[in-house]
Formats: C-alpha cells, structure tokens, sequence
C-alpha cells in the first residue's frame, strides 16, 4: 500500500521575488518620467500635433464622425458591456441596457 504524502507548509516554499515592485512606477504629469521612447521621448507640443494630423487625414478622407449620435452611442454601450462583462456587472438598471 502507498502512503500518502503530507501536504508541505507555505512558510518552506521558495521566495518569490516580485520586480515589478523594486522599479519606480511611472508617473504622468509631473515630468519624472521614466520611459523615453516613442511619444514619451517628445515633449507634449509635439505630441500633440503629430495627434493632430491624424485628426485631420481621418475628416479629410471622409472617416471623422461617420456615426450619428445614435449609433455612435448604441456603440459605447456596447463596448461598455463588454468591458464590464454583460449587463450583469453594469451599473444601470437592464431595462436601460436592452432600450
């Protein structure tokens, strides 16, 4: 007959060194920054008008604000409900989700 083994104490497992924990947290707006690649390496001016110009190719090809309002907010609620997981979770009544 074989015998069981005993379950081993948590305090005996190996230690688990979490290094997410020993990096500084990146903050934003306060000018620490700790990432200076892509956009982080531009200063917001920049940033903001390479932002622009793809504002400008989306209307001046006809893609900015395709949507009616309607459709554009049946599209947030949908969006909404999946992030949140079904209307399980939501924070409105069911009847306001299914309208």
């Amino acid at each position: 007959m074989k015998q069981a083994l005993a379950p081993t104490p948590l305090s005996t497992s190996a230690t688990v060194v979490n290094t997410f924990k020993t990096r500084p947290a990146a903050r934003i707006g306060d000018g620490s920054r700790t990432s200076r690649r892509g956009f982080a390496s531009m200063d917001p001016t920049e940033q903001r008008r390479i932002a622009s110009e793809g504002g400008k190719a989306s209307h001046a090809s006809g893609q900015g604000h395709k949507w009616t309002a309607d459709e554009a907010r049946a599209a947030g609620r949908k969006g909404g409900l999946t992030s949140r997981r079904g209307p399980s979770r939501s924070t409105t009544t069911p009847s306001a989700v299914t309208k």
